[in-house]
This record gives structure tokens, C-alpha cells and sequence, in this order.
């Protein structure tokens, strides 16, 4: 288009020059055409609409197809249609996704492709480059972009066969074998009344009925709250293993999470301070424990979207822990470091009556030295070294 104008302009001198009338019947015939085409390109601009179908959310391992549809609202023909998308390189299965299309009035095309969720991570999917314009090159529509939509992969979840994370806490939410504590929502029936029993366990509409005395039997269990603590401090991890070290820590909170709320139906949290991109800054992230599905779906969208940065140190987001969880719940360290003042710090949560655990994830110091430490302090450890030592956690 920009070597159209001059050669009209060319085309009239000449013509203006030679006063011949060829020239100009020329002339008014490719200026007619450089207008037809400025306006029917700018009619296909405005008539032009995208829509891009991808899901919001999904799981690590899993192919989504993506359909982006194409709407022509004009009525003139799209000669033709240039289709472009820019994928994260995490998500891209090659070939590229491109696509040339022709439309007719009202017409809609659609162009699917597919994406690879192998990496965690919170992606733009986008944005959608595309151009149009005549069928003789004049008019170019230049680009035409379609906004990005984001798409969350979630961490990989190792399935765990059992769990037996400590408890101290006397609220009722897991049936146990042993007696120790008794929920007075969950009656299970009732039974004669004992010497010694309270005269609060008396089920007066039962003792009616039965014409003697009989108090209410509760299902026997014990609770656990647990908060998963981990540690996305940049200082913590060596440079060698940075990106596998805490990628190996993210796939053990997100496992360990999902074990809880959907196994055992206990309440789950998190609380972890990193780089959020969502956020666009480092954040704090809270998450008190829950059981329903939808938290956990909430931490395992926090757990795909959080990097390493420099943050605060562990020891002093267990003591963040101690102000916000309440008695008797557990608290699970997850981490590569293996440092006195992390086993201070959690030492000092089991004395204030929580229960303790340490994952310890590629560390880097004497597995003899920190279990002494550990053993003395009275912690329970474990070390991981890859997603298959999940599968034999405690």
C-alpha cells in the first residue's frame, strides 16, 4: 500500500503532462480500485469478532483442546485471514498453531489446537495475532489482536497409600479405633445408664420411651487440622537444585493437601510466601485449613502459580503459623533445609501443644546429623528425593 500512492501519483503527472485521456481513464480506474479495497478492509476490520474456548483450570498431565471461532458479522466476503497464536513455550505442542481462512458473509470457522500441561504454572494463553485485507495486497489491516486468556496447571499429585500425620488435637473430625475423645455431634445410639456416667449424657426422649434410664452413645474420634508450611525462600535452596528442589517441595504440599482433604476428609491449609504472578509481586499466602473440595482446589491454584523469590524464612513463618492455627493442630515443614533454628522453631510449637512434622526435600546437610537433631528435639522427619518416595510417606 505504500508504493500504491506513489505510482497514482505518477500515474496523474503523467497524465496531466501527455494530456492524454488513456492516462487518465487509467489513472481514475486504480484510485477507484485503492478505495474500494481502503473501505471493504475497513469493513472486514469492524465485522471481524474472535472468541477463544479454553479452560481456566487444569491438571498437570492433561491435553486440553482449545477452539478459537471466527465470526465475519459483515456483508462482505473476508478474502482472506491470517491466524497467529503465541503460546507459552511450557504449553506449546508443536506445530505452531497458524491458520489461513477465507469467510463468507455471516460465515464462522473455528481452529482448534491442543496444549500439553507438562509444567505447573499459571500461563497466558494468547495473545492471538491476525490480519486481513484484499485480494490484491493494497489494503492491509495490520494486526489484529485478540486479548489472552490464563489458563492454571495444577502441580502433580503423587497418590499416598496412608498418612499418618501426629495429632494432639481433642476436636472431633476422624473416627478412631481407641476412645480417646467422643463427639457429642455424631450420637450413635445409647445404652443403659452406668454408674459414674454424666447426667448430661441422659437421653430423656429415649428414657421415656424405654421406661428406664438411658444415656447417649457418641462415635468415638479424634481431629486434625493441618497446615503445610512450605518454604519458597530463594536462600533456602541450592543453586544446583533450585528449579528441582522446589518443584519437588511444590508436588509434596500439593500431594499432601490432596491426601488430606480427599482421603481422610480432614482440613487442610497452606501458608507460603513467594514471587505470585498473578499478584504480579511477592506475596504471603494464607490459606487456613478447610475440607471442602473447592479450598482445595484454591491451594492447588495457589500451589501452580507461586515461584521462588526471595522471601521470608521459615522459622519465621512458623511462628506466623502458631499465632493464626489453633490448639492441637498439625503443622507439616516442607523444605530443604535442615537448620537449627527450623527445628528450634517447630520444638517450639510442640511444646505450645501442636503437632510437628518435617519434609526435608534434597537437603543438603548429613542425613545422621539432622536426625539426631530431630530425634532429640522430638520431631518426626522424613526426607525426600523424588515424587516416588511420596508413595512410602510415613
Amino acid at each position: 500500500m505504500r508504493t500504491y500512492v506513489p505510482f497514482l501519483l505518477g500515474l496523474f503527472l503523467i497524465a496531466a503532462v501527455l494530456h492524454v485521456d488513456f492516462f487518465f481513464t487509467i489513472a481514475y480506474l486504480f484510485f477507484a480500485v485503492y478505495l474500494l479495497a481502503r473501505v471493504w478492509t475497513r469493513h472486514n476490520i469492524a465485522h471481524l469478532r474472535f472468541e477463544r474456548h479454553c479452560p481456566e483450570r487444569a491438571h498437570f498431565g492433561d491435553r486440553l483442546p482449545v477452539l478459537v471461532r471466527v465470526h465475519n458479522t459483515g456483508r462482505l466476503v473476508v478474502p482472506w485471514l491470517q491466524l497467529h497464536e503465541t503460546l507459552p513455550v511450557e504449553l506449546a505442542v508443536p506445530p505452531q498453531p497458524r491458520a489461513v481462512l477465507s469467510l463468507g458473509p455471516g460465515e464462522r470457522r473455528e481452529v482448534t489446537y491442543t496444549l500439553d500441561c507438562r509444567r505447573r504454572g499459571y500461563y497466558a494463553v494468547g495473545p492471538m495475532d491476525a490480519r486481513t485485507g484484499d485480494l490484491l495486497g493494497i489494503a492491509d489491516s495490520g494486526p489484529l489482536v485478540c486479548p489472552p486468556g490464563y489458563l492454571t496447571v495444577y502441580p502433580q499429585i503423587v497418590p499416598l497409600e496412608r498418612l499418618g500425620l501426629p495429632t494432639r488435637s481433642p476436636h472431633v473430625a476422624l473416627p478412631a479405633q481407641s476412645p480417646l475423645f467422643e463427639d457429642p455431634a455424631r450420637i450413635t445410639g445409647v445404652r443403659d445408664y452406668r454408674r459414674g456416667d454424666s447426667p448430661r449424657r441422659i437421653h430423656w426422649t429415649a428414657t421415656a420411651r424405654a421406661g428406664r434410664l438411658l444415656v447417649k452413645q457418641y462415635q468415638p474420634a479424634i481431629a486434625r487440622d493441618t497446615l503445610v508450611c512450605l518454604d519458597l525462600d530463594e536462600s533456602s535452596y541450592s543453586p544446583r537444585q533450585r528449579y528441582d528442589a522446589s518443584e519437588l517441595a511444590i508436588v509434596v504440599a500439593a500431594s499432601l493437601a490432596s491426601h488430606i482433604v480427599v482421603r481422610e476428609r480432614l482440613p487442610a491449609g497452606l501458608l507460603t510466601e513467594a514471587w505470585d504472578p498473578w499478584a504480579g509481586a511477592r506475596a504471603r499466602l494464607w490459606l487456613p485449613p478447610r475440607r471442602e473440595r473447592a479450598h482445595l482446589m484454591d491451594v492447588l491454584a495457589a500451589l501452580a502459580r507461586v515461584q521462588l523469590a526471595p522471601a521470608a524464612p521459615l522459622p519465621e513463618m512458623l511462628r506466623h503459623a502458631r499465632v493464626k492455627l489453633g490448639w492441637g493442630a498439625t503443622v507439616v515443614a516442607v523444605t530443604p533445609r535442615a537448620g537449627a533454628e527450623v527445628f528450634e522453631e517447630l520444638a517450639g510449637l510442640r511444646h505450645a501443644g501442636f503437632a510437628v512434622a518435617a519434609i526435608l526435600v534434597q537437603p543438603d546437610r548429613p542425613s545422621a546429623e539432622w536426625r539426631r537433631h530431630a530425634e532429640v528435639l522430638g520431631i518426626r522427619v522424613h526426607q525426600v528425593w523424588h515424587a516416588r518416595d511420596l508413595e512410602a510417606l510415613w
